[in-house]
């Protein structure tokens, strides 16, 4: 615990219209402390080293891979933890942000400490929550005039990484993650169960009984709603022949094609384009 001089001044507090993000790699002496908070939402991810963020009772440590949020309102009270295994350094992503009101279900996070939040990724999650947050620093960074939006959506897509390991929703496994990842880069390849089993180094039996469980389909039902799915925006969005879009989508018999999105949709692809 780290208890504050009542005379202890305030550090700076930035100015957040939408969202501040950025990267700090910082060693013993760093600490920031704001009695009353700031009106924006305060979220970190540690890379390496140990950070603390102080509460009325026991610090809750920020240790590599961890996500924390700090509520608006909330006394900030955060450094680099000294005497531990971390050598005096906190390295860490961060962003100051607004939410959009359609966001505040992703910030429900298991509460730590009063105004305080904390999540504990898988490592492979973790990665994709830290390139989404560096992407939000390089776009914020960026001379172009969408750089802020293109930093918004950077910021929501961690977001939504963080959300895929919440307790408090429902959680994906994730050898299904890189399944589905694998499934949208590979519409027109092999997406067998067995090709899908490899991909999430499981074997058929085990990935299917997982998949089933926790998405409520088959593998089987999941592939070919992707690819239906991907085959109605294209219908929708260009004038490609239907051959090329069954093609394209991973259907190389252009009348099974038809029968399959037929049965989807209720209508045959040439009566979906006109409607």
């Amino acid at each position: 615990m780290n208890l504050r001089d009542p005379a202890t001044p305030d550090s700076f507090t930035p100015t957040v219209r939408r969202l501040l993000a950025g990267e700090f790699d910082e060693g013993p002496g760093y600490a920031t402390y704001r009695r009353r908070g700031t009106t924006d939402w305060l979220l970190f991810h540690t890379l390496d080293g140990e950070g603390r963020i102080g509460t009325p009772g026991e610090d809750v440590i920020a240790r590599p891979g961890t996500t924390i949020l700090i509520q608006p309102g909330t006394r900030q009270d955060y450094g680099t933890a000294l005497g531990r295994s971390s050598d005096g350094r906190w390295h860490f992503l961060f962003a100051h942000f607004h939410p959009r009101p359609d966001w505040l279900p992703l910030l429900d996070w298991p509460l730590v400490a009063p105004g305080i939040l904390r999540l504990f990724p898988s490592p492979t999650v973790a990665d994709r929550i830290a390139r989404a947050l560096s992407d939000a620093v390089r776009h914020q960074d960026s001379v172009l005039p969408q750089g802020e939006p293109l930093a918004f959506n950077a910021l929501e897509a961690a977001l939504l990484w963080c959300d895929t390991q919440n307790p408090k929703a429902a959680r994906l496994d994730d050898r299904l993650l890189r399944a589905i990842e694998f499934v949208d880069r590979n519409l027109r390849g092999d997406l067998t169960v067995a090709a899908l089993a490899r991909a999430s180094n499981l074997s058929i039996s085990r990935f299917a009984h997982l998949f089933r469980t926790q998405l409520g389909v088959t593998p089987q039902q999941f592939v070919e709603r992707r690819r239906l799915d991907a085959a109605r925006r294209l219908l929708e969005l260009t004038t490609r022949p239907i051959a090329s879009v069954a093609a394209e989508t991973g259907f190389p018999n252009p009348l099974y094609f038809s029968t399959r999105f037929r049965r989807h949709t209720g209508l045959s692809p040439t009566e979906y384009r006109r409607r």
